[in-house]
């Protein structure tokens, strides 16, 4: 069992450093994205850029809600992992 508690770590490690990473990239991503309702066809331009910038968001929402659902799950783990640890020390 002393071979789990570094590849729990390691996996943990990972899915933290990725999910910071989608989470950087993510607001670099909506820091250029405007609240604003475009009508005027004079700033095709800008809903364009708009319309880019979303569709970026929209596709990696779907990757950044898996990586934060394993994250938190291999979370429990850890927890998990060490509190049994805890138990069975006072058994």
């Amino acid at each position: 069992m002393t071979g789990f508690v570094p590849i729990m770590w390691l996996v943990w490690g990972a899915l933290i450093l990725l999910l910071i990473g989608l989470k950087i990239y993510y607001d670099s991503l909506t820091r250029d994205e405007d609240d604003q309702l475009v009508l005027d066809d004079a700033f095709d331009h800008v809903k364009s850029e708009q319309a880019a910038i979303m569709a970026k968001i929209h596709r990696i929402q779907p990757f950044r809600r898996v990586v934060t659902g394993l994250a938190g799950v291999m979370t429990l783990v850890v927890i998990g992992y060490y509190v049994m640890d805890f138990v069975n020390q006072f058994k």
